[in-house]
């Protein structure tokens, strides 16, 4: 890539993704790197440093990088800010010893050594020995990420109590207490005769240490957080929100925002599901649809059905507003595996394409699934959502670089793509059906609440004199459950479970409506650069060509196109 003998920025980004991978295995089964299936990371507060201190000595080379006469052309300019960014604010949360109070309901070392198991393939015995050899490897793993926790305590870092306690469920599901095998155990069920029993010990070493680390939680660590805080406060906030976003925010511009949004939103919903039941709430028509709606039963059947909804979208949208290669129209409809949050997610391919993208989703022991709340899921997770963008980066990363198209992925970029592609498939006209889109205005109006609730109780900011709930007090996590079930379609369940979400991820959750946001400033700026001559599938595949971007720096970009 470089015709100098000092690397460029793209090759200072690909040497740092060459280091990440000898320090996370995970990151190498996430891209379907070779050598990486058998081991996993080192969690401990060793292992977090020699993350930090590769992040560091790239941050120099990419200095001496940018200073070279070839880095000047948009390819390596765009790279190199992204690169600097992402590396600063990750840098940023480290120094602030975050990782030694890593809890979440989602986003813990020890969810990602699950999840790590649902993308390894398990079709020959030799598949099945790396699986045997990792999950060997589970114990230690979790002794490290303990051993994080575990300063954290002694430098008076706690998680909060909330996360504690919906983390210790989880692992109570995951090993199976209750009469149910492990989940571990039904890993390796099918697996090769003749490696059973290396399978089926090697499952039991790993559900052991799960119990341990479970039980550790249930007597020591608990006890220790109780009284802390659930919420982070403002300077904890900014640089979280700085990581997810790729963007200092104003936060009480972005809350005022969200409170617009909630009120534009109320309206469109309002109309919407008087074309259902004249003269009921939204709320009403939604608890209705839930119960009396479309609807699929059985779980196989709702997989299938949503393997044939993003089938369809593909061929509708290909040639007319996308123009997709083959190896990107290729996506797979899984169900996730019990135990999680319950929010569907989307996992991308690997960067050959030998492991498609896939949506997942989780079923909560249901097997009646109501259609209005899953059409604009699936678009959103799916297509033209989260796959077609990160498949479009796997398909042109030879044009960008590894880091752009993978390990520099910025939150709020992506799933504000996947919500601004929802709104797409509505403008487009396929969203006319009146109980689908409520549905859609739903799901807009779960994205509106989350800034809304998420800035809110991680400040504690104030509600607004003109708001319908509470008006004058300061938010709390009570008040933002009681808000957000209140505004809802969604089941309590899913409710109680993205609370603790936003709680153990701070920042997160707003990047979804702020992202849509810039996307449609960028789109917006785009038109009325070009008028009449506005081409949106040649924008929309430009745009999805840049690889990841911060969001100060996706406005920019894709206002120019």
């Amino acid at each position: 890539m470089s015709t100098t003998s000092s690397p460029l920025p793209r090759e200072v980004a690909d040497g740092y993704v060459d280091g990440l991978l000898e320090l996370d295995p995970l990151l190498g089964t996430y891209l379907g790197a070779p050598g990486s299936a058998r081991s996993l990371p080192d969690f401990s507060p060793a292992g977090a440093d020699a993350r930090a201190a590769l992040a560091r000595t790239t941050l120099a080379g990419l200095t001496e990088a940018e200073a070279l006469p070839g880095a000047q052309n948009d390819a390596e300019r765009r790279c190199a800010r992204l690169l600097r960014e992402r590396l600063t604010a990750e840098l940023a949360v480290h120094e602030a010893d975050e990782h030694l109070r890593a809890v979440s309901n989602l986003n813990s070392p020890a969810h990602a050594v699950r999840e790590a198991f649902t993308l390894m393939p398990s079709e020959t015995a030799e598949d099945y020995a790396d699986i045997a050899a990792r999950l060997r490897a589970v114990p230690a793993a979790l002794d490290g990420y303990r051993a994080s926790l575990t300063e954290g305590l002694a430098r008076d870092l706690p998680a909060g109590p909330r996360q504690v306690e919906t983390v210790i469920g989880q692992f109570t599901e995951w090993v199976g207490d209750g009469g149910s095998a492990s989940w571990f155990a039904g890993l390796v069920a099918d697996g090769p005769q003749e490696q059973r029993a290396e399978l089926e010990a090697a499952a039991a070493e790993a559900t052991a240490a799960f119990v341990e680390l479970r039980d550790w939680f249930k007597d020591t660590y608990a006890p220790a957080v109780a009284g802390a805080a659930d919420t982070v406060g403002r300077e904890r906030y900014a640089l979280w929100t700085r990581l997810w976003n790729g963007t200092d925010l104003d936060l009480d511009e972005a809350y005022a925002y969200g409170w617009s949004e909630f009120h534009r939103l109320h309206a469109e919903m309002v109309a919407e599901a008087g074309k259902i039941l004249p003269d009921a709430s939204p709320w009403e028509v939604l608890r209705h649809l839930d119960e009396h709606g479309q609807a699929i039963e059985g779980v196989d059947e709702v997989r299938a059905w949503l393997q044939g909804l993003m089938d369809e979208a593909i061929e509708a949208l290909d040639g007319t507003h996308f123009e997709l290669a083959e190896r990107v129209k290729r996506v797979e409809s899984r169900i996730a595996p019990p135990g999680g949050a319950a929010a569907p997610y989307y996992t991308a391919p690997s960067e050959d394409f030998s492991r498609p993208g896939r949506t997942w989703l989780p079923t909560m022991g249901k097997t009646r699934f109501p259609l209005f709340d899953l059409v604009s899921t699936w678009y959103h997770e799916g297509v033209p959502g989260h796959h077609l963008q990160l498949a479009q980066w796997a398909h042109v990363a030879e044009n960008l670089s590894r880091y752009q198209a993978t390990v520099g992925m910025v939150s709020a970029n992506a799933e504000g793509w996947a919500l601004y592609a929802e709104r797409l498939m509505d403008e487009l006209g396929f969203l006319t059906d009146p109980e689908r889109r409520l549905g859609y205005l739903d799901a807009q109006m779960m994205r509106a609440n989350r800034v809304i609730v998420d800035i809110g109780m991680h400040l504690r900011l104030e509600i607004p004199a003109e708001s319908p709930f509470h008006p004058g007090e300061r938010w709390t996590p009570e008040l933002a459950r009681e808000f957000f079930g209140m505004h809802s379609g969604r089941p309590s369940d899913f409710v109680d479970s993205e609370l603790i979400r936003y709680l153990g991820m701070p920042g997160q959750a707003i990047g979804y409506k702020l992202g849509e946001r810039a996307w449609l400033t960028g789109r917006a700026a785009a038109r009325a650069a070009h008028g009449d001559a506005f081409d949106a599938k040649a924008w929309h595949m430009a745009a999805l060509s840049l690889g990841s971007l911060g969001l100060d720096d996706l406005v920019e970009e894709i206002s120019a196109l």
